[in-house]
């Protein structure tokens, strides 16, 4: 029998809370909107922690200054925005913008992507960096071990918003979204809130206080990026693909958001498996 045709004996009620947080007149404040600006914040805030703990780095030597950090939030909330809408254009529903170009812009609409959105913090990081004087992968370092709050909290959103939800399902907590059709569905981003958020980010927590991984740049960026593919690759086994895309390669399992995932696996593996500590500190 079809999977989608499955009708579980009971299911979660999906909870009816409004995606706009706040609004005034014809402003409206999201709560997607909140989850990204309330992560880039976190990131700053905990980057800087970082970086003001002499234990944390070789010899004591801080890697750079706060008010470095403090500069570079603009480079990277810029990143995120411009390199997560490229991303999903050129990924996901690249005629659909081909077609209707002024759509790229009506970013009000919906369609980001965190693959699009890394690439262009690393392009910003390495840009800053290289400005800075900085070591390239101790901002790498810092920058990624707060990520992950904010990766918890827009999944969080976008299950408010229902969407991205998941495959049919008979699992007892199973949501039977409000626009996902006559079917109950797996809560997978709940799944990613989880796995990619707080699991991940108590990992990179241990990695940098309890294993002091930060005295070997790139190690802590690498574990980062190795989680969150290794993350993506489960979850999407419960996520439902995107519409326009479907499974690829006429498989009834394969995405997007898997193809574009194992490298990150793979450079993630590397990053660790050849990072060495430092001999020579640079003073920030």
């Amino acid at each position: 029998m079809n999977e989608y045709f499955l009708l579980p004996l009971a299911s979660l009620p999906f909870p009816q809370i409004n995606p706009i947080l706040i609004q005034i007149g014809p402003l409206a404040v999201h709560w997607y909107g909140v989850g990204y600006i309330v992560g880039i914040l976190f990131a700053w805030w905990y980057a800087k922690r970082l970086v003001t703990n002499p234990k944390l780095w070789p010899n004591g030597v801080l890697p750079m200054k706060p008010i470095d950090l403090d500069d570079f939030i603009i480079w990277a909330a810029i990143g995120v925005v411009l390199g997560g809408r490229t991303g999903y254009v050129l990924f996901y529903d690249l005629p659909r913008y081909i077609a209707h170009p002024l759509d790229i812009v009506a970013v009000w609409q919906g369609g980001m992507s965190f693959h699009g959105g890394l690439l262009g913090v690393i392009l910003a990081m390495t840009l800053f960096s290289f400005k800075r004087g900085i070591r390239t992968w101790s901002l790498f370092d810092v920058v990624a071990a707060g990520v992950p709050v904010g990766l918890g909290l827009v999944r969080v959103a976008n299950f408010i918003n229902s969407e991205l939800w998941g495959r049919p399902t008979d699992v007892p907590w199973a949501i039977e979204f409000p626009n996902g059709g006559p079917f109950t569905r797996h809560p997978s981003q709940l799944y990613e809130a989880l796995l990619e958020g707080l699991v991940l980010f108590i990992v990179l927590r241990i990695l940098t206080h309890s294993r002091f991984k930060l005295k070997t740049p790139r190690f802590v960026g690498g574990a980062f990026i190795c989680g969150y593919g290794l993350s993506r690759i489960f979850v999407e086994f419960f996520r439902e693909p995107d519409q326009q895309l479907g499974y690829l390669l006429g498989t009834n399992w394969l995405t997007m958001g898997m193809i574009l995932s194992l490298p990150m696996v793979l450079a993630g593996i590397w990053a660790m498996a050849t990072a060495k500590p430092v001999t020579q500190p640079q003073p920030a």
